[in-house]
């Protein structure tokens, strides 16, 4: 006979398991996951992840951006989306802009300005509350803009959502690269793909080739360079629709990002 802890532990096990399967099954009609993860705020993981989203749907594909950085939810701020999803029958449904369809924490936040400060058990249901909740329905992409660094909100994310693979982004600096490097050997520990480093920031101000050698260091693709140009600073919508040589940066990285996704075996289009 099984004692009361022993029993517990039993139902939490099997509370997970069907917590997974659900995610699993929401989720089956989006052929592609991509999280994007950095291993420090400051990055510009979010403004990768939203121009990212952007570049493939302008590309013509089905595309979804999931924000689930619980602390810094800035998602929706960078897309320009003031509406909320509508809520029908337990589903949420996300609000679509630029092509793309959203859901980000930051639209059940009453003040945008005040902190979110939970534990790790609550990040970990609000984020499974996502996964399970959202009705995306067919997507050929969906892009995640994870929690940064390596603590329980990226793993939450890691161990219940079954991702195609992740882009790291980092900057030419060797702090930024040192975090980002302890990024793929936690993706590469729990046995995902990385499917590439993206050098962001790069330029006269901070110097450049700090990405490019952590994907040799790392043997991982090098997704290619995003400059630091002045026309980031226009917040009004997504900085591709606004500078065409941002544009092309981005497109040349989805390009390559492709070619990745393909040779881990993925349906990306």
């Amino acid at each position: 006979m099984s004692t009361p802890q022993e029993s517990a532990r039993l139902e939490q096990i099997k509370r997970s398991w069907q917590q997974k399967r659900q995610i699993t099954e929401r989720l089956d009609k989006i052929k592609t996951k991509i999280g994007v993860y950095s291993g420090k705020g400051g990055v510009g993981k979010t403004t990768v992840a939203v121009n990212l989203a952007v570049t493939l749907a302008k590309q013509g594909a089905t595309v979804g951006l999931l924000d689930v950085d619980i602390d810094c939810p800035n998602v929706a701020k960078v897309m320009g989306i003031t509406e909320k999803p509508d809520y029908i029958e337990g589903q949420i449904i996300p609000v679509e802009k630029h092509g793309v369809k959203v859901v980000s924490m930051a639209f059940f936040q009453e003040n945008q300005d005040e902190a979110i400060i939970w534990r790790g058990p609550m990040i970990h249901n609000a984020i499974n509350q996502f996964l399970q909740a959202t009705d995306w329905a067919e997507l050929d992409y969906l892009v995640i803009d994870l929690p940064p660094g390596t603590s329980d909100s990226p793993l939450t994310i890691m161990q219940s959502l079954p991702m195609d693979g992740f882009l790291v982004v980092s900057t030419p600096q060797d702090l930024a690269n040192l975090d980002a490097k302890r990024c793929i050997n936690m993706i590469r520990k729990l046995n995902l793909n990385v499917l590439g480093v993206v050098e962001n920031y790069t330029g006269d101000i901070f110097g450049k080739g700090g990405g490019k050698d952590l994907a040799n260091e790392t043997e991982v693709p090098y997704l290619g360079d995003l400059a630091l140009r002045s026309s980031y600073r226009d917040t009004s919508q997504p900085t591709i629709l606004l500078d065409s040589a941002v544009e092309e940066e981005f497109d040349a990285m989805a390009t390559v990002l492709k070619k990745s996704l393909k040779e881990v075996g993925s349906e990306a289009p």
